[in-house]
């Protein structure tokens, strides 16, 4: 019993947490800007895995893993406008064209893979971001083993919690964004474009994933691997409503599954079955969408196309 309470509470766990939940992060933050719009995107899974092929393929070229990061940006961005311009420009079934790109971008990243590498199952290595050492985190007793030494996308990702909460609960253009999602009409009464509200929200959720496929294939590895995120995108969306469509609950939400990642491999030295760990954030997460924790509201208008009257 004392392995395992020693186990739980193991800095090196809950470090490795931080670090597993860093691409669900991003990616949940990207789906807080795009459901808060009303644009339903479970597209988040292709728009990672684009990311990552990007960040990987940039930063072969050019030896520089920040000007990946900055490829992976822009990239996603160009896939969340994809699905924005099916979505608000030809009111198309939103979780049927999420499907179709989440499809698209795994047989677009093999294809890619195979072309340029002629290989079917990882690309070469390529240079990655080095972890950073934070002096004054690192001297916080327990606090500093934790997060005193990490990737500087973990940073990133903890910092965008912030950017994401002042900007859509602090700023006018995040008033407009949730009234946008809310009443789109009574929005538009007002002088807000609800259709370029949409369509850079959209766009923002892009990156955003895409950001977070970076972290898979050039931070936490140093290649890129056929189908790498493997339902990380799905996961996400998971955090997200698990998190109420907020950037703090996305935050806590992806922390949990990140440490339930981080412990399973742990686990296996002391006999719990890992396909236990495997399963218990996902019961838990439906016991929460249920309602038994808390009922999850999505805005009002998340997945319902507008069309604009007169």
């Amino acid at each position: 019993m004392g392995d395992i309470l020693s186990m739980l509470f193991n800095t090196a766990v809950f470090a490795a947490a931080f670090r597993m939940a860093t691409p669900l992060i991003f990616a949940a933050l990207g789906g807080i800007f795009s459901e808060r719009s009303g644009v339903v995107n479970i597209a988040l899974e292709g728009m990672m895995l684009v990311g990552a092929f990007t960040a990987m393929f940039v930063t072969y070229h050019t030896g520089l893993p920040w000007i990946g990061v900055l490829g992976a940006i822009v990239a996603g961005a160009l896939m969340g406008l994809l699905h924005a311009l099916f979505c608000v420009r030809y009111r198309a079934n939103q979780v049927v064209t999420g499907t179709a790109i989440n499809i698209f971008a795994g047989g677009l990243t093999v294809f890619l893979l195979r072309f340029y590498f002629g290989t079917a199952g990882t690309s070469p290595s390529v240079t990655t971001i080095p972890d950073l050492t934070l002096p004054l985190l690192s001297k916080i007793p327990w606090i500093g083993k934790i997060l005193g030494r990490q990737n500087p996308l973990v940073y990133l990702a903890l910092l965008a919690v912030v950017v994401t909460h002042i900007v859509v609960y602090k700023t006018v253009w995040g008033l407009r964004l949730r009234s946008v999602g809310e009443h789109p009409a009574a929005a538009d009464t007002v002088g807000v474009n609800v259709y370029r509200t949409r369509y850079i929200a959209v766009a923002i959720s892009g990156a955003l994933a895409g950001l977070g496929g970076t972290y898979l294939s050039i931070a936490h590895l140093s290649r890129f691997s056929e189908n790498m995120t493997a339902g990380r995108g799905f996961i996400a969306l998971a955090a997200m409503i698990f998190g109420k469509w907020t950037p703090l609950g996305a935050l806590g939400a992806s922390l949990f599954f990140g440490y339930a990642d981080a412990l399973q491999m742990r686990l296996q030295d002391i006999g719990i079955p890992v396909q236990f760990m495997h399963m218990l954030p996902y019961v838990l997460t439906m016991i929460a969408l249920a309602g038994f924790i808390g009922k999850a509201v999505a805005p009002k208008a998340a997945g319902e196309p507008y069309i604009k009257e007169g």
